[in-house]
């Protein structure tokens, strides 16, 4: 299974981590899954997943309180 390095997009310095997941959405989902989201009470949050092999990295936006996720604009 594929391994990404994820973490949040309005702070670069934000604790990334590894996760092994089968795609960048699954892996951008299990990131948000176990963070305690408190930036200014907004519901979306932004997050870099990149792809440990490849270098490819995906931006995705996902809204909390839905768990709707798309790319970031």
């Amino acid at each position: 299974m594929p391994e990404f390095r994820v973490h949040a997009a309005h702070d670069a310095g934000h604790r990334a981590r590894v996760l092994e997941e089968p795609s960048f959405e699954a892996a951008a989902l299990a990131y948000v899954e176990d963070w305690p989201h408190t930036i200014d009470d907004d519901p979306e949050v932004r997050v870099i997943v990149r792809d440990l092999e490849s270098g490819r990295e995906h931006c995705f936006c996902i809204d909390l309180d839905t768990g709707e996720t798309g790319d970031c604009a």
